[in-house]
């Protein structure tokens, strides 16, 4: 397809100062945080797509650079300070926006799957790492608009990335932001004294040192799909997924993510072939805003998940009941709790000292977790009720996922609902999945 480039731009924050009534008064090296050194090392790409009508480039831009004075992380840079430690430098450099023209209209191109190439809609990170959010506007000739997002990880998770585009939409619509962003890392991050590590995280969020490196594979080696699960499906599903032993007063009831990903796991595992007596997890994110005590704002910009680790033979996976299944899930994931988020505080404040960067266990590009999983949820952010003015999204969509056995959960902007499932799998392996998929046999 033919596409017009319109040019790049840098926007930054205005240089006038925020409101005396709310001062933001944040260092200008902030430090990453233990829980910036554990997430992916790598930008996520997301594309979010609008029907007409939709306000102008020049309206979202203006509103783009007004927004990055509450998240300033992202008009900076990365940096080192003087131990040689990766900091956010607070610059306002600015983010690079892309601006391209597509003599189409939306509605022909959508719906967005990984069998068509969208990788022209995405803002380019070669040659520009050096941003920390990178933006496309992709102007459709029916007014329509897809936006293109590539966030670095380790400046925020996918909970402040949904702050950062509700802010971003209601300063187009004309409203105030709110409620504001809350920056305290140091405060959020502050170890116990003495600090107290009562678990073992130089090998479970990090990586030892004689740890053999993961071979990448060729990023061509691994396919992309998604998958829609109806409500219809889900609530089938949940009947299934209930454990009548939990107690005597009534059954178990597992979250609808729980319960998507014991049948993802036991469809995976089935496609993969994985032989009987292997072991097979799945690094569940967890997101720690509520789990710590007290709780931390949800309004929190930065990163604050940590990850749950059930793990089982394939034989349990597969032959096991769907609710023996969630409940390895539940239970991994509930034992990571206040307890668990402050031990990990306070371990990044005993390793502060140390002259090597930790090497996080974070999957790299291109790695193969056969026979795991890697499963983050994405159905409590609230991208799908975005709305710039023009209503929310009719399409929702996290592009090239970089490794195989990523799951990522999301809810569906389809007209019936239901949750998508977009995933990574090695290409022989996604005819298979997507057979047995929707069997809940």
């Amino acid at each position: 397809m033919a596409i017009g480039l319109y040019k790049n731009t840098t926007i930054k924050p205005p240089p006038s100062s925020r409101p005396n009534s709310d001062p933001l008064s944040l260092p200008t090296l902030v430090p990453l945080t233990i829980f910036d050194k554990a997430a992916f090392d790598l930008h996520v790409a997301v594309l979010y797509a609008f029907r007409p009508p939709m306000p102008s480039n020049e309206v979202m831009k203006e509103a783009l650079s007004k927004v990055l004075e509450y998240f300033p992380h992202l008009a900076g840079r990365f940096t080192t300070d003087g131990n040689g430690k990766t900091c956010i430098v607070l610059n306002s450099a600015g983010v690079r926006v892309t601006e391209t023209y597509l003599p189409t209209t939306l509605s022909e191109q959508l719906p967005f799957e990984p069998s068509k190439e969208v990788n022209h809609l995405l803002p380019p990170v070669e040659g520009v790492e050096e941003y920390l959010l990178l933006i496309q506007l992709n102007r459709y000739a029916c007014g329509g608009l897809v936006i293109g997002q590539a966030a670095h990880h380790r400046v925020s998770d996918g909970q402040s990335m949904s702050a950062f585009f509700d802010a971003w939409a209601k300063l187009v619509r004309g409203l105030n932001v709110d409620p504001l962003p809350y920056h305290d890392r140091l405060g959020i991050t502050a170890p116990r004294n003495p600090p107290i590590v009562e678990f073992d995280h130089h090998s479970i969020e990090f990586k030892k040192t004689d740890d053999v490196p993961d071979t990448p594979v060729p990023l061509s080696s691994i396919e992309n799909l998604s998958i829609n699960f109806s409500n219809e499906f889900i609530n089938k599903l949940r009947a299934k997924v209930v454990d009548k032993n939990e107690n005597q007063t009534g059954c178990h009831r597992y979250t609808t993510f729980e319960c998507l990903l014991a049948h993802v796991w036991k469809k995976a595992t089935r496609a993969r072939e994985s032989h009987y007596d292997e072991w097979t997890q799945v690094r569940v994110a967890v997101n720690g805003r509520a789990r710590m005590k007290p709780p931390v704002p949800m309004e929190f910009f930065g990163n604050l998940v940590l990850w749950a680790y059930p793990k089982l033979m394939v034989r349990e996976v597969l032959h096991e009941s769907y609710a023996y299944v969630a409940k390895a899930i539940h239970d991994a994931v509930t034992k990571v709790d206040h307890r668990y988020f402050q031990s990990f505080i306070d371990f990044g404040k005993v390793t502060s000292g140390e002259e090597k960067e930790l090497d996080a266990t974070a999957p790299e590009i291109g790695n193969t977790l056969c026979p795991n999983l890697e499963a983050d949820s994405w159905m409590r952010f609230q991208f799908h009720e975005l709305d710039f003015g023009g209503g929310g999204p009719c399409a929702f969509y996290p592009s090239n996922l970089p490794v195989e056995g990523l799951f990522i959960f999301l809810p569906s902007c389809q007209e019936g609902g239901g949750v998508d499932v977009v995933m990574s799998l090695l290409p022989r392996h996604v005819l298979q999945f997507k057979k047995i998929s929707h069997s809940l046999e």
